[in-house]
């Protein structure tokens, strides 16, 4: 029979169960509430180059003092993913999400108020940072748990929001800051990321019941309703002697001893059983963070992807606007550069969740190309000249960081890297790995800008470490499917081998109890 999807409120966690995951329901507003959380919090820290050289003439700082701001906003999001897991292990996604905005709203509402770059790393880098780690990265998991079959495609186009953010805020920052000067437009931005506590409370918990029932049932039956069952089939005469077998009785007592029971309500109570005991699960069982995918030779690789990867992520969208105004294009028209980027992002992220969603396709090397493609973006950005040669790079390099930026968090819920089972503690061991690229790569593409006087040597840095990062992904498929899976797997059965005790062993009176039941049975037949 197949199941049906039904959820029930939990009284204590008020959590959604699912026989199975219900790949829509609620996961709508889960997937709405993710796409604003994603413009409130990495749509703003990519629309931050809108305040660069404003900060630079009121400090009175240099380009790698200034990006320094953001680094140590995006080291403290990346390096706190653990602790995000942990909390939200703790306490639920929902109170997670809704103490991040808080903190996001209130440093951005301070740093407005800030007379240094040193207040900036404070308030932006270090309260904010970790406000964006306790919003984002408990959205998008519990997100990849209301989802299954159209996880990629859902999570592509919730993802969507940091682009729209880009598109509508650059300009519209832009033309705020005119009239109402940096802070005041900063203060704003503070006062509109308070939106994220709303979008916590939408994030209503799931479980998942099924792998626990499927567990459950068959040791019973194997040892005794199976068997008892088979005699029934076997034997005719057993039906005629007795009303029915009581199927609830242990393999040691004497059959024709015990009442029967009606059958009608057996699988009924069997049922009732069943849910009670999964509805209150041992507590041991619940792990914090389960840092047991260090030793996956396949997620290592794909964590080294990321820490390479994430080079390229940040530091374009932070230059983009000075390298089109070294190149004489005047504010309004950078504006547009960085929201043509950001329309391209959209699409790209939209084509990349429509494609993985496509059951032939082996998503980590669509992964791979559309990284390969992405560093070629990143050499070209030098050579452009102009208006429109700026542009054309923009959305080449905004489509295809839309088709990476979009899916590489999601990929790790595919059986290639951890899986769905792992997804919540790899996603954090994952962005802390990431935490050091999120330090180094704006500042090191400030002082490579400072030392050569050049811009190009920020966008040729980027794509160093995006090339490092197609490398290491590569490398992610062959370490789970080869040798060094093979070398693993084999090391797992020899300890079991080593600690396996032999099988066990049935009662010697348990075959022949049973076959004295239908001779007697066949003799009283035979008589009738």
């Amino acid at each position: 029979s197949k199941m049906t999807v039904k959820a029930v409120k939990m009284p204590c966690t008020s959590a959604n169960v699912y026989t199975k995951v219900p790949d829509g329901g609620w996961g709508w507003t889960v997937a709405f509430a993710f796409f604003v959380v994603e413009a409130l919090t990495y749509g703003i820290i990519k629309s931050f180059g809108v305040f660069f050289n404003d900060l630079m003439e009121s400090f009175d700082e240099t380009n790698s003092r200034i990006s320094w701001i953001i680094s140590i906003c995006v080291f403290v999001q990346t390096f706190t993913a653990p602790l995000s897991t942990v909390l939200s292990n703790r306490f639920g996604h929902r109170l997670v999400v809704m103490a991040g905005g808080l903190l996001v709203s209130t440093g951005m509402v301070i740093a407005s108020f800030a007379r240094s770059v040193v207040d900036m790393y404070v308030t932006i880098g270090i309260v904010s940072g970790l406000g964006y780690c306790l919003s984002f990265l408990p959205t998008v998991t519990i997100l990849s748990q209301y989802f299954d079959k159209r996880r990629s495609l859902v999570t592509a186009v919730a993802s969507t929001g940091e682009c729209f953010a880009v598109f509508s805020f650059a300009p519209a920052i832009t033309a705020l800051k005119e009239q109402i000067g940096w802070r005041y437009s900063m203060l704003s931005v503070g006062v509109l990321q308070l939106g994220i506590t709303t979008c916590g409370s939408l994030l209503r918990p799931i479980v998942i019941r099924e792998q626990e029932e499927v567990k459950a049932q068959p040791p019973e039956e194997s040892t005794e309703t199976k068997y008892m069952l088979e005699n029934e089939q076997t034997c005719t005469s057993i039906e005629s002697i007795d009303s029915g077998v009581d199927i609830t009785t242990s393999p040691s007592n004497v059959p024709g001893k015990t009442k029967a029971e009606p059958k009608s309500e057996e699988p009924k109570q069997h049922g009732q059983n069943l849910i009670d005991n999964n509805s209150t699960p041992p507590e041991p069982k619940t792990k914090l963070l389960d840092f047991s995918v260090m030793r996956d030779y396949s997620f290592i690789c794909y964590a080294f992807f990321g820490l390479f990867a994430t080079l390229g992520f940040f530091a374009p969208s932070l230059y983009i606007i000075p390298l089109s105004r070294s190149l004489g294009i005047g504010k309004d028209h950078s504006a547009y550069i960085l929201s043509a980027m950001a329309i391209a992002e959209v699409f790209g992220r939209i084509f990349a969740g429509w494609l993985l969603n496509k059951k032939p396709i082996r998503k980590i090397y669509i992964e791979l190309i559309c990284v390969i493609l992405l560093a070629v973006a990143l050499v070209a950005f030098p050579f452009a000249s102009g208006f429109w040669g700026l542009m054309i790079c923009s959305v080449y390099f905004g489509f295809m960081l839309g088709t990476v930026a979009g899916t590489h968090i999601p990929l790790l819920a595919e059986d290639d890297v951890v899986g769905i089972e792992r997804m919540s503690s790899a996603a954090g061991v994952y962005v802390f790995i990431q935490s050091l690229a999120g330090l180094a790569g704006p500042p090191l593409a400030g002082v490579l800008v400072d030392t050569t006087k050049n811009y190009s040597s920020a966008f040729y840095s980027c794509a160093a470490g995006m090339v490092l990062g197609a490398v290491f992904l590569a490398l992610v498929r062959p370490c789970k499917t080869g040798l060094c899976h093979q070398q693993q797997q084999q090391q797992q059965q020899q300890v079991e081998e080593s600690t396996a005790g032999p099988p066990p062993e049935l009662p010697d009176d348990f075959i022949d109890m049973d076959i004295g039941k239908a001779e007697n049975s066949g003799k009283g037949s035979d008589s009738v």
